[in-house]
């Protein structure tokens, strides 16, 4: 028989502000210590170097990272124009470099190619699969591989400020899988001056804004305390894109039953993606049929 995971049965979200230098995977190692968390996992890596909304998911809350992975999210960044890296970024080594510098005009008119449904490559220094093997541990070893394109959604790429004719703030609403350095890598080819990104912060991922996160500081203080548990937010949070179904006691049972459950009140309509809640708690998600949820995750709580 297998071990049993230690731990607490906690559930819910921390929304964290994550700093430069530390992994995805190392926040959430940190706070499920600090929490005595059973299970725990993120919606949506950021890059080491990288900032801003990292969402914890706690428990039952892992259930629903699906749906904070696949919303909008906001990124904030600085591009360097005239250098090309290997990485796309300022932690790699420069390869090409241009001493052409586009103006605003010409920036703010290429923009426009990145925006609605485009394909994007992703880095050579990536977590994607290329024959089973991570690209970043092949491009590590120095090989140069065929990546293919990946079809990806940007609401809006806009130029926010030019702090000197070298950089280039922008920032971008995109959907699942965006690669925000593969942006700065193809602006620049766009605009003939090369391009790598800088600096990176992710706004907002999905209800979460990094202004409410918490930072890896107070984490360590509060760590194994009450007072950090004040920061947790409801999993139903993780729920806020689909529409909400009320349901009775008897309909939760059948629903944690994995039965299909009646459900009072909708503004769903035939065949849409929803969650049922008794007294305000997720009890599943489900797809809506004539005043019923038939469930595809079930929330023990």
């Amino acid at each position: 028989m297998g071990r049993s995971r230690k731990g607490r049965d906690i559930s819910g979200w921390l929304v964290v502000d994550k700093p430069a230098g530390i992994t995805s995977n190392a926040v959430v190692n940190k706070v499920r210590w600090a929490l005595g968390a059973k299970k725990a996992g993120h919606a949506g890596t950021l890059d080491p170097e990288a900032t801003g909304v990292l969402a914890i998911a706690l428990g039952e809350a892992t259930k629903t990272v699906p749906y904070i992975t696949d919303a909008l999210k906001a990124y904030r960044f600085t591009v360097r124009l005239g250098q090309a890296t290997n990485t796309d970024d300022a932690e790699g080594e420069v390869i090409a470099t241009s001493d052409l510098r586009p103006t605003d005009a010409e920036i703010t008119a290429a923009l426009a190619r990145f925006t609605g449904d485009i394909e994007q490559v992703p880095p050579q220094f990536s977590a994607v699969k290329i024959d089973g093997e991570r690209a970043y541990a092949r491009a590590r070893a120095g090989e140069e591989m065929e990546i293919a394109a990946r079809p990806l959604y940007v609401d809006s790429l806009e130029l926010i400020a030019r702090p000197d004719r070298d950089h280039v703030e922008l920032e971008m609403v995109c959907g699942k899988g965006g690669y925000v350095r593969s942006i700065a890598r193809d602006l620049g080819q766009a605009l003939g001056c090369l391009g790598h990104v800088v600096r990176l912060r992710r706004v907002w991922s999905g209800p979460f804004d990094a202004e409410d996160g918490i930072g890896m500081e107070l984490i360590e203080e509060l760590a194994r305390t009450p007072d950090l548990d004040s920061y947790l937010r409801p999993l139903e949070e993780g729920l806020a894109d689909l529409p909400e179904l009320r349901t009775t006691q008897e309909g939760a049972t059948r629903l944690r039953n994995g039965n299909p459950g009646i459900v009072l009140t909708s503004d769903a309509e035939y065949g849409d993606e929803a969650w049922a809640s008794l007294d305000g708690r997720a009890v599943a998600v489900g797809i809506y049929k004539a005043g019923e949820l038939h469930p595809s995750r079930v929330f023990n709580t």
